[in-house]
């Protein structure tokens, strides 16, 4: 089934598409303390909650983009629903494939969640760092190992050991591009089993209100076998946080 699909089912009950609590969320953009007239990038925008909590806060002017066209739908639909006068676009296209009309534009830059579109932190970063003005934001969410995975755990989601650091080198890897972290927020275990047992549950109520769907067995099979491996491995093993880097202003 088409992978977007099965994203927008199981995340049906999702304030925030990833393993972060309203409060924490809230949290982050409280820190931000932005302007108005501020330019804000978001790669991988899901449903917009980010960037559009950023415009009812701080009016500031955004483009959202994601591959979706579920996501890019629903950030739309609120954008008009919630702020319509926000100077906010959203785009569905690859995030990988964005380029910004110039370098080094944008006061806040985040792709929280979805490194994998760069080939992963490093290369988020990379790419994040080139578009955030000097002195900006560049803001990521990261998985990490907490502690060193099992190889049968490995083989059950599809990763290698090496595709993903500790949250010590999730920082480190910062400094290569001159990002200086500031603050990081790490998702705890009620984090966790929220984010994944919503998935869980959204995936069983839209299973019983869509039983004649094509996709329903398959998308119950894939619940079934990511509730295993969260429960058996995951719960102890990995680990994710929000990483607010500042980009260093150079001095020539």
């Amino acid at each position: 089934m088409e992978l977007w699909k099965f994203f927008d089912i199981t995340h049906l009950e999702h304030v925030v598409c990833n393993p972060m609590s309203v409060e924490k969320f809230e949290e982050v953009i409280a820190l931000l303390r932005l302007e108005p007239e501020d330019r804000v990038l978001e790669i991988a925008t899901g449903k917009g909650e980010f960037i559009i909590r950023l415009a009812e806060q701080y009016d500031i002017e955004g483009i959202g983009v994601d591959i979706s066209p579920y996501c890019v739908s629903d950030a739309k639909k609120k954008h008009q629903q919630r702020i319509p006068d926000a100077r906010l676009s959203f785009v569905e296209m690859d995030g990988a494939d964005y380029e910004p009309q110039a370098r080094e534009s944008f006061n806040v830059v985040a792709c929280i969640g979805a490194s994998w579109i760069y080939g992963g932190h490093r290369g988020t970063l990379k790419a994040l760092n080139e578009m955030a003005a000097p002195g900006g934001w560049v803001i990521v969410g990261e998985p990490y190992w907490q502690r060193e995975p099992t190889a049968e755990y490995l083989e059950a989601i599809g990763q290698k050991r090496n595709a993903y650091g500790t949250h010590y080198e999730n920082m480190k890897v910062g400094q290569e591009f001159d990002l200086k972290l500031v603050y990081t927020l790490v998702s705890n275990q009620d984090d966790w089993d929220r984010y994944e047992g919503l998935q869980w549950y959204a995936a069983d109520e839209w299973a019983s209100k869509n039983p004649d769907d094509s996709d329903v067995e398959e998308v119950l099979k894939r619940v079934r076998e990511d509730r295993e491996n969260y429960l058996r491995w995951g719960r102890e093993t990995f680990g994710w946080a929000v990483y607010l880097f500042k980009k260093e202003v150079i001095k020539r």
